[in-house]
């Protein structure tokens, strides 16, 4: 579908693992077994916390419940962003790639696209229409609080 010059995922990404592959990552950096990441993996906005049994099947490639708090939990256990974190998740067991293909995310800003995997930048013109817009403040009337329609 896409040109050689859109970054796709590599390496184990590519397998559509990387909510594993950042646990892994941290475990292996951390050298922390699963027990004593978990007891870092407290989500501080709704206190869920996540024991050792759900870091071990993220990091083995397996579905777990995900609910609010969950990814937040995971996040503050490999010290990561939790956008970072919720984005590897999204990936990995929704099957959509999630992130930036156009470049668009600022420091005010964060544009997450879930798209197909095997879809770059040119396979979706109207997104990449809409987000140009954005940048250049002409958003269009219907994504406005002024094209809000009265009743």
């Amino acid at each position: 579908m896409s040109d050689a010059g859109t970054p796709r995922p590599e390496g184990p990404f590519a397998k559509g693992t990387p909510f594993g592959d950042l646990l892994r990552q941290c475990k292996a950096e951390t050298g922390l077994s699963y027990r004593e990441l978990a007891k870092r993996a407290i989500d501080p906005e709704t206190g869920t916390a996540v024991g050792y049994t759900t870091l071990h099947r993220i990091a083995t490639d397996r579905p777990i419940m995900v609910f609010p708090g969950v990814i937040g939990a995971v996040a503050k256990a490999l010290n990561r962003p939790e956008r970072e974190v919720r984005i590897a998740a999204s990936q990995q067991y929704c099957g959509l790639i999630a992130g930036d293909p156009f470049g668009a995310s600022t420091d005010e800003t964060t544009v997450v696209v879930a798209y197909a995997p095997g879809m770059g930048r040119e396979d979706m013109p109207r997104v990449e229409e809409l987000l140009r817009r954005y940048a250049a403040g002409e958003l269009p009337q219907e994504l406005t609080d002024g094209g809000q329609a009265s009743n």
